[in-house]
């Protein structure tokens, strides 16, 4: 069986975007269609529409979903640093007293 040049490049090696597209291409393509469907089922699901509906919580106005759509939107910049840029979006802020706010005494190993 031969091997794709992509898949065949020895780790450390650069690659082309070209070849980084033609060897992520299939999984970026499911990840996209995964995230469309599962926005399609909030969009389908009772609750969704602006007024509130069923148990009277409106998705369309829930953080979380306007967090996702910040997500989408920085995906789309051309620019580096994007997965940092949206890991950060769904971090919470440093706190430097974590260890007292989970209860963990000083000097612990992390």
């Amino acid at each position: 069986m031969k091997k794709s040049a992509a898949a065949a490049a020895p780790i450390g090696s650069r690659q082309t975007a070209a070849q980084v597209l033609d060897r992520h291409f299939l999984e970026i393509r499911c990840k996209i269609l995964d995230l469309a469907a599962a926005l399609d089922r909030i969009d389908r699901a009772a609750g969704a529409a602006e007024s509130p509906a069923g148990n009277g919580r409106s998705a369309f106005h829930d953080p979380r979903l306007e967090q996702l759509r910040q997500g989408v939107e920085l995906l789309l910049a051309r620019e580096p640093g994007r997965a940092e840029r949206v890991q950060m979006l769904f971090s919470d802020p440093y706190d430097s007293d974590w260890r007292q706010q989970y209860g963990i005494p000083p000097g612990s190993p992390r």
